[in-house]
């Protein structure tokens, strides 16, 4: 098995370069998304969960609940 060195690696020059650029001209790298589509999805999501648990029946949040609290302790084993 070979041996790994023990020098820490330098950070990348490209990478700190890019870093000190954005800190100096305020400027964020963007990711894609549209503000305002992000804002109106937010929005939906926010809404959606209380408006389905009204129209849905007491037997049909129990057993939604069940099913929810299985699907987390399945994931923790």
């Amino acid at each position: 098995m070979p041996k790994r060195s023990r020098k820490q690696r330098l950070p990348d020059p490209n990478v700190t370069a890019f870093g000190i650029v954005q800190a100096i001209s305020d400027e964020t790298a963007p990711d894609g998304k549209d503000p305002a589509a992000v804002a109106l999805g937010r929005k939906g999501g926010l809404k959606g969960g209380p408006a389905r648990a009204k129209k849905m029946t007491k037997a049909q949040r129990v057993a939604s609940a069940k099913k929810a609290a299985a699907a987390r302790w399945k994931k923790q084993s």
